[in-house]
């Protein structure tokens, strides 16, 4: 019996360890529904700004019948992987970016005070449930792709559509905390980094044939955002991919995702250990 309480209190004492953040997501998420009106025009807002994106790509494709080798149902598989995926990462990270506000306020200051990991603090002060509304956008994206690009039912389909959601989520989030770790050395570099992020979520939801070769070696291996929709899409396809980015890479999307989560992690270290305070 001693054994058994001696076992199960280090398990006790993971679990107690993520209650202060379930509590703090938790009241986040009361918070933002509480005033229903505000919160229903915001969801209608960033649902709109995901529409206008989609509007884009459709009228594109008004005027040619195919762009580096997609046609339009085809280039919604893209769109929607790439965009379902940037959504559900901004939903959880998308204020990481946002950091010279957490610095102007002094909230970052309380942070490395307390015993908890100060990236992981960052990400649970907020929920953005705003953005949900632009997921659903890629979502609705990716099913008309699914059903009308003639992808084959297979359950290699299943497991690599399921890899690339998953990796490309966490690609996304990385880059959101790159942003963040760049924030601790840029003076008002919001849009800067806004570029980089969102910037990288287009290059993400276009087809990687129609880049130049730098900056097909720029987002296809520095900041792995072809390994975010095309790469995936070509390989369910069956179709191969442009010089230097060759469909069998998409299974490698967890190796991408893992690239780019230490690259984030490196920047964000650096960016943390050159923290002096708010007061300088």
């Amino acid at each position: 019996m001693a054994d058994t309480g001696v076992a199960a209190a280090p398990a006790a004492v993971r679990r107690d360890r993520w209650r202060p953040y379930r509590a703090v997501i938790g009241s986040r998420v009361r918070s933002q529904r509480a005033y229903r009106a505000s919160f229903r025009m915001d969801l209608f807002s960033t649902g709109v700004i995901g529409l206008v994106e989609l509007a884009e790509v459709l009228v594109l494709y008004r005027t040619v019948d195919a762009l580096g080798g997609l046609d339009l149902h085809q280039i919604l598989l893209v769109f929607g992987l790439a965009d379902f995926a940037f959504s559900l990462a901004s939903v959880v990270v998308g204020h990481v970016d946002e950091l010279p506000k957490f610095i102007r306020s002094g909230t970052l200051d309380v942070f490395f005070l307390r015993p908890q990991p100060v990236l992981l603090q960052v990400v649970t002060s907020e929920l953005s449930l705003r953005r949900l509304s632009r997921a659903v956008v890629g979502l609705a994206a990716f099913c008309v792709g699914l059903v009308t690009a003639d992808v084959p039912a297979t359950p290699r389909t299943a497991v690599l559509l399921s890899l690339a959601l998953v990796s490309a989520t966490a690609i996304s989030a990385a880059q959101y905390v790159t942003a963040g770790g760049l924030q601790f050395f840029l003076v008002n570099g919001h849009e800067m980094t806004n570029a980089f992020v969102y910037g990288g979520r287009y290059a993400a939801t276009q087809p990687a044939a129609v880049w130049s070769a730098p900056v097909r070696a720029v987002f296809g291996y520095v900041f792995p955002m072809a390994f975010c929709g095309y790469l995936p899409v070509l390989a369910v396809l069956g179709m191969p991919g442009p010089p230097g980015l060759p469909a069998w890479l998409a299974w490698c999307t967890p190796v991408a995702a893992l690239w780019a989560w230490c690259a984030a992690m490196l920047c964000w270290r650096w960016g943390t250990r050159s923290y002096q305070g708010a007061g300088g």
